[in-house]
């Protein structure tokens, strides 16, 4: 598989003819693949915001802790949450990591739910929980297992694989 990569022309070394518009197309066999400067803000707890489509079909932004694994993003929800039923309707979501110390510096990513998988399924589900775990881990710094689980029912989760369908980047660091 590859994954179609927009490069915005961006002002990191300046002014340009184009500022802002895509300067060219690129592909990549994975979101690894990407050049260090964008594939830092996958791997350094930088939070997403990702958007999904809503009952009344305007998208809803939401601030989350960004996983991948190749060219699968992977999105640990509590299955309480409306995001949920949400992705199930309209299985398609896109997110933007925004470098926190130069708002100029992003990467952005349009995907689509292949699969998900319960905390509960007997097979499947411990990867669910081991996920969340890391995520924990990479965001918070403290060692598993992960601590915001609502305590005031028996909060469940769901790990939505979601493959990738057009990245876009700007600027440096």
């Amino acid at each position: 598989m590859t994954i179609s990569v927009a490069r915005f022309l961006d002002v990191a070394d300046g002014l340009q003819p184009g500022q802002f518009t895509v300067g060219d197309h690129d592909t990549v066999g994975s979101l690894a693949d990407l050049p260090d400067v964008y594939k830092r803000l996958l791997d350094e707890p930088v939070t997403a915001i990702v958007s999904v489509t809503g009952n009344d079909g305007r998208s809803n932004l939401t601030p989350v802790w960004f996983d991948y694994a190749g060219d699968v993003v992977l999105l640990n929800l509590a299955t309480h949450r409306k995001k949920v039923g949400w992705l199930r309707r309209n299985p398609e979501a896109t997110f933007l990591l925004m470098n926190p110390e130069n708002t100029y510096h992003w990467l952005s990513i349009k995907t689509t739910v292949a699969g998900e998988i319960s905390e509960d399924d007997p097979e499947e589900g411990p990867r669910v929980t081991a996920q969340l775990d890391h995520i924990w881990t990479k965001y918070t710094g403290n060692e598993p297992p992960y601590g915001l689980r609502d305590p005031s029912i028996d909060e469940r989760r769901v790990l939505f694989e979601l493959s990738v369908d057009r990245v876009a980047t700007f600027g440096k660091p």
